[in-house]
C-alpha cells in the first residue's frame, strides 16, 4: 500500500493544527516560536506533497519548501534573539508579561 496525495494533506493538517492550538494556547514564546515552525513544516509538507503528485518532474515544490525553510531558519535566529533580549530585560518570556509597545 502506498501513501497517497490525501494522506500527505491529511498529516499536513494534522501539523499545522497542533503548530496552531499550540501557538495560540502557550504563554511560553520559546514554545510559540517552535509551534510556528510546525505550522511552516506543514505548509512545506503540502508544498512537496503537491510538487510529487501533481508534477512530479518539476522540482518546484521542492524548490519553495527549500527557500521557506531558509526563511525560517533567518526567522528563528531573530525570534531567540528578541526573546532572550526580552528575557534579560524583563526576568520572563511569558507572552502576557511582554507589554513593551503599551503606554
Amino acid at each position: 500500500m502506498t501513501a497517497g496525495l490525501n494522506n500527505y494533506l491529511v498529516l499536513s493538517a494534522v501539523l499545522f493544527s497542533i503548530g496552531l492550538y499550540g501557538a495560540l494556547s502557550r504563554k511560553n514564546a520559546v514554545v510559540v516560536l517552535m509551534c510556528v515552525e510546525i505550522m511552516l513544516n506543514a505548509a512545506n509538507l503540502s508544498l512537496v506533497a503537491f510538487s510529487r503528485f501533481v508534477t512530479p518532474v518539476a522540482l518546484s515544490g521542492q524548490t519553495v519548501a527549500i527557500f521557506s525553510i531558509t526563511a525560517a531558519a533567518a526567522e528563528v535566529a531573530v525570534g531567540l534573539a528578541v526573546v532572550i533580549a526580552l528575557y534579560r530585560q524583563r526576568g520572563t518570556v511569558d507572552v502576557n508579561d511582554i507589554n513593551l509597545l503599551k503606554w
